[in-house]
């Protein structure tokens, strides 16, 4: 808009010199015509009539030579006229495209610039990576408002926390555009952990693994274990699948650590109904008419051997989970199944009212503030549908949370108790005081 109306000014400016320029040439030519018709008009006498004939003659001459030449002038005045204003276009284009470049320099300045306000204090912090302003936007809309979105630009979702942690973020987003992106798993899931999530999407290719080997087919690849070349290994300690095997006999904890044991203690979960603690996948689908639960989420669901079992009974599970110190999102797609890479943190990516059933085991327990721990609850509610079922298995507490903090909140949920049972786990010692959880919950029907 600021273009147009400098436009339109410095038009006005060129016509009004140009005008000006004209009437001058008008005036000479006017007077020189005038004194032409003086000359040699009726009035001529006036001046000639004490001129001998050779006099007249050679002012006669005169004057038609200074005919040519005004004629000559003029045809000259109107050639630079001409020029003139060929000029002034030319000109008024270059000021126009030099105003463009200026403003076009501008804007890429301040687009590699984001200032965003942080904290009620007012606070700011400058995101200088172009890269990261790209990828958040906003971008246009091809044709304009949409009164579907109520705006004529999208703008990417990011994690409220992602600009809080400048430094790491900025080098998240440092890569070469169309190439390999670098080997940062443990930077994106630190960024994750904090709550910058989710994070920005990038314009490169991840590494691929060396070798890569077709998967084995269903059902066998629900308890097999995957090729080691179908890993980018990088970002572990272990470089194997044979190596995480074994970490189970090996001291110091890990998240999981017995579980990519396939042929181990996880061929045994969920298969025996001990009538406590442990509840049995056959006794829980039997609470629901057969075929009722279909589909299901189960949060922080490590290798992904309960979706394993839920699909031999026909029931499609999404195991959420994150890659700590291990390619547990890999194993699950490669067992046949349905990884998530997201953390606890995340609004779960279902609309309201349409699982079937939810589990979790370890993810959700008190390690997580106890606020979080109740929106998380809530978004547990508000994905299941009327009826749907809430299995929290073996939820750790202590003896000191579990009356004053976790049951009423559990309680205030407003899910129906299907099956209830707490116990103190002895192995940790009495002194510590750690008790479970383990609740089979309905979403009510109205």
């Amino acid at each position: 808009m600021g273009n147009e109306v400098h436009d339109q000014q410095y038009s006005k400016k060129s016509q009004a010199y140009q005008k000006h320029k004209l009437k001058s040439v008008m005036l000479v030519l006017f007077t020189n015509l005038v004194t032409i018709y003086i000359f040699t008009g009726p009035f001529s006498f006036l001046y000639h009539s004490s001129l001998s004939p050779r006099e007249t003659n050679s002012i006669l001459q005169e004057l038609n030579s200074t005919k040519a030449q005004l004629a000559a002038t003029q045809s000259l005045l109107f050639e630079l006229q001409h020029r003139l204003n060929s000029t002034n276009l030319l000109v008024q284009a270059l000021l126009i495209d030099l105003i463009r470049q200026q403003d076009k320099q501008s804007n890429n300045a301040d687009q590699n610039q984001v200032t965003m306000k942080l904290g009620n204090d007012g606070s700011t912090t400058i995101v200088t990576s172009n890269e990261l302003t790209l990828a958040l936007g906003p971008h246009k809309l091809p044709f304009g408002y949409s009164p579907r979105i109520g705006a004529g630009e999208i703008h990417t979702p990011v994690g409220a926390a992602c600009l809080k942690f400048q430094e790491e973020l900025n080098q998240y987003m440092t890569y070469d555009i169309g190439g390999e992106c670098p080997i940062d798993d443990v930077l994106a899931q630190r960024l994750m952990l904090k709550g910058c999530e989710p994070l920005p999407r990038r314009r490169c290719h991840p590494k691929p693994p060396t070798n890569y080997a077709e998967p084995t087919p269903l059902p066998e690849s629900l308890w097999t274990t995957p090729p080691d070349t179908n890993i980018v290994w990088d970002a572990y300690t272990c470089k194997s699948y044979q190596c995480l095997i074994e970490r189970k006999n090996k001291p110091g904890s890990y998240d999981c650590k017995s579980c990519f044991d396939l042929q181990g203690e996880e061929k045994s979960k969920w298969i025996f109904d001990d009538g406590g603690l442990d509840f049995g996948i056959d006794q829980v689908l039997a609470t629901k008419a057969a075929g009722t639960i279909r589909t299901g989420l189960d949060i922080g669901g490590g290798t992904g051997t309960f979706a394993a079992r839920m699909r031999e009974r026909n029931v499609i599970i999404i195991t959420s989970t994150l890659n700590l110190d291990g390619p547990f999102n890999n194993i699950i797609a490669s067992r046949g199944l349905v990884p998530m890479h997201i953390s606890i943190s995340q609004r779960f990516p279902f609309f309201d009212d349409t699982l079937d059933i939810v589990h979790s085991m370890d993810a959700i327990n008190h390690w997580i503030p106890d606020t979080m721990l109740e929106f998380v609850l809530y978004d547990i509610y508000r994905v299941l549908r009327p009826g749907g079922l809430f299995w929290l298995d073996r939820f750790v507490c202590f003896g000191s949370q579990l009356n004053k903090t976790y049951v009423p909140m559990l309680d205030r949920i407003g899910f129906n108790r299907l099956r209830w049972h707490v116990g103190m786990i002895l192995d940790r010692g009495i002194h510590k005081s750690i008790w479970h959880i383990s609740a089979l919950m309905e979403k009510p029907m109205t």
